[in-house]
């Protein structure tokens, strides 16, 4: 097989017969075990009575009645004049199938001389034996039991050429015997036919097989006669996409896009033909479509194979194109596949292909990466998730639980954080790192981030309602960037509040470091307005992201809440060690800076006594982590309302 433009033969024809049109039709009455497959509905030629022969006509004489001899035009020609002289070749052809007499067109059209084709066998003539079924079609018209018999075969000319032809087989009268064989010269419409195909299946930019094409071979390559016998029963295929093509044609126009892909074409041509002299075949090379193209390699030895092809295309496409006087320099991402034909499925092979290729412009692009089923599986997993979010919010299937923030002086609660978890009917529970950026990506965040609101916000102020000697505890909840664009966060939290009764300042909203830092423009806006309610605003995994403290004198932040790695530096595993103070300085720097600012500070991951023990030691504010409680359903949360000592662990299981 070849991977040049030219392309391959088509599928419809490879290990097939070279009959591509068939028409075979019982006789009228005739008595057949074997129904007729016709290709096409056509009525049976009804039998034809003897025919009178014409003799001579000798002259009228005087006096014969009208419409005698002397008032008829001149005799017309016999039909063996007609037969000879017909620019249709054709040849009667006895019940042994024999030759009894052809015209000259047809010797002209075999390159015969006319003499030698009386006695010859007619089927040998024009290649009727070599397919089975055509075979024994006309061997039942010869014993009358087919009306017809139409097919397209490809004959050799004794000059050394192919022709193709149409040859239809048709019943003489009965009083005549044996058959009628003409024989059409379709060899310029095949080559029409040829020609239109190649147009259709190709790609007039880079003259390489299109889409279809590619499809239509992959899909035969696929099939179970391509390997069964032979080959590897493998195969494989690398998926290439062009990385910043787009910017290409959008600078340097569609023109020089177009040479560019001519020439990574040309590229990707010469390393199939490298890689098709190193192993027995050619792979197939491809566009399709855009920027993208595909190498197929069918009967693959593993994925060593695939690896050395990605690379040797990723090295071609890689070094400078020099098009019409400018010097461009691009690179590709290639998404490799590797696996057993068997059981494989076009739509699965191509699936899969550019799942990887996704995975490899991910990853960094100018890459190739080989697909993985573990991976895949993630993917599918979050497919799934990401399609069932918003029904699931319908059906009830989140809940909260809630954390204990304690106050380092006192180890009392004083507030708690609600954490939302999935309770998937397929994967379990899920907590947020499985779902929330699934969420961010499809929108589903605004509603199911108003369901967490006021959840929260109703379960607060039940707390408060149920401990009324107790100094009441907040309520802080997360909230994604997208909630502030995508809804109007201010009017929510508003009408939260109204609905529940809950004071504003016992809710504290939670934003990420990098959200926060250079918020501008609407987001500013609905902080200050959130600030100027009375609630509480908190930077959640403050020192990961941007650390730009230039923003936290203009932001309405009132709470620093320190990310838990500063917290884990603190523990000692070799209690022989000695402390490194650098993790203290640091994390006192930051707790200086924000009680001179007036703001509070939270540590995350507390987890151990000793840990506790520094940062109290510090000035940390309040602390968060498994060493107070794990986080737990709103009952086990009143059994710590207003009991000392929480580090004691009551809220852990």
């Amino acid at each position: 097989m070849s991977g040049t433009s030219e392309g391959p033969t088509p599928a419809t024809e490879l290990n097939r017969s070279v009959v591509t049109e068939s028409e075979i039709l019982a006789s009228p009455g005739a008595e057949f075990a074997e129904p007729a497959e016709p290709a096409e509905c056509v009525k049976p030629v009804a039998p034809v009575g003897p025919v009178e022969p014409v003799g001579p006509v000798g002259p009228v004489g005087p006096g014969e009645p009208a419409g005698s001899a002397s008032s008829r035009s001149p005799a017309p020609p016999s039909y063996r004049s007609v037969f000879t002289a017909a620019p249709l070749a054709m040849a009667v052809v006895d019940r042994e199938g024999m030759v009894t007499g052809a015209n000259a067109a047809l010797a002209d059209l075999l390159g015969r001389d006319q003499d030698t084709l009386t006695g010859a066998v007619a089927a040998d003539l024009v290649d009727l034996a070599s397919d089975a079924r055509t075979w024994h079609a006309y061997r039942e018209l010869l014993r009358g039991r087919r009306a017809r018999l139409r097919c397209t075969r490809r004959v050799k000319h004794p000059e050394g050429h192919a022709l193709w032809v149409r040859v239809t087989v048709a019943p003489l009268p009965p009083g005549d015997g044996g058959v009628l064989v003409s024989v059409a010269d379709i060899s310029d419409h095949r080559a029409l036919q040829a020609r239109l195909r190649h147009l259709r299946m190709h790609d007039p930019v880079t003259r390489l097989p299109n889409r279809t094409l590619f499809l239509e071979r992959l899909t035969t390559a696929l099939e179970a006669e391509s390997y069964a016998e032979s080959g590897t029963g493998r195969i494989g295929l690398c998926y290439l996409d062009l990385d910043g093509f787009k910017a290409v044609n959008d600078t340097l126009g569609h023109r020089v896009g177009d040479q560019l892909l001519a020439a990574v074409a040309d590229r990707l041509t010469r390393c199939a033909q490298d890689a098709g002299r190193a192993r027995a075949g050619i792979p197939l090379v491809a566009r399709l479509g855009g920027d993208e193209f595909a190498l197929l390699v069918e009967d693959s030895t593993g994925t060593d194979q695939l690896a050395d092809l990605a690379e040797s295309l990723l090295a071609a496409i890689q070094e400078p194109f020099d098009l019409s006087g400018r010097r461009l320099k691009v690179s590709a991402s290639i998404g490799v596949v590797e696996r057993h034909a068997a059981g494989t499925t076009p739509t699965a092979l191509m699936q899969a292909a550019d799942t990887t290729l996704y995975w490899a412009k991910a990853d960094g692009k100018a890459r190739w990466t080989l697909f993985d089923p573990e991976r895949n599986a993630t993917r599918v997993t979050r497919q799934a998730l990401a399609s069932s979010l918003r029904p699931a919010i319908d059906r009830g299937e989140f809940a909260l639980e809630y954390q204990p923030l304690v106050g380092m002086d006192d180890d009392r609660v004083h507030g708690v954080e609600a954490l939302i978890r999935w309770h998937h009917p397929r994967f379990g529970t899920l907590t947020p790192n499985r779902f929330i950026s699934l969420a961010e990506e499809d929108g589903s965040i605004v509603p199911l981030g108003r369901w967490v609101l006021r959840t929260a916000c109703r379960q607060a102020r039940d707390w408060q309602i149920q401990h009324p000697d107790e100094p009441p505890i907040f309520v802080s909840v997360n909230v994604a960037v997208r909630q502030v664009w995508d809804s109007d966060l201010v009017a929510d939290v508003a009408d939260t509040l109204k609905e529940t009764g809950l004071p504003p300042h016992l809710l504290q909203l939670e934003l990420t470091e990098s959200a926060v830092m250079g918020s501008s423009g609407r987001p500013l806006q609905a902080l200050k307005a959130l600030s100027d309610m009375g609630v509480r605003i908190a930077i959640d995994d403050f020192g990961t992201g941007y650390s730009n403290l230039a923003y936290l004198s203009r932001l309405p932040v009132s709470v620093l809440k320190l990310d838990g790695s500063f917290v884990r530096g603190f523990q000692i595993e070799d209690r022989a060690a000695k402390a490194s103070p650098a993790d203290e300085v640091i994390v006192e720097a930051m707790v200086q800076l924000a009680h001179r600012l007036g703001l509070t500070v939270t540590a995350e991951c507390v987890e151990t006594s000793a840990q506790a023990t520094r940062l109290r030691r510090i000035g940390c504010d309040t602390g968060q982590g498994w060493l107070y409680s794990r986080p737990v359903p709103a009952d086990r949360i009143s059994e710590l309302l207003g009991t000392p000592g929480v580090q004691a662990g009551v809220g852990n299981p």
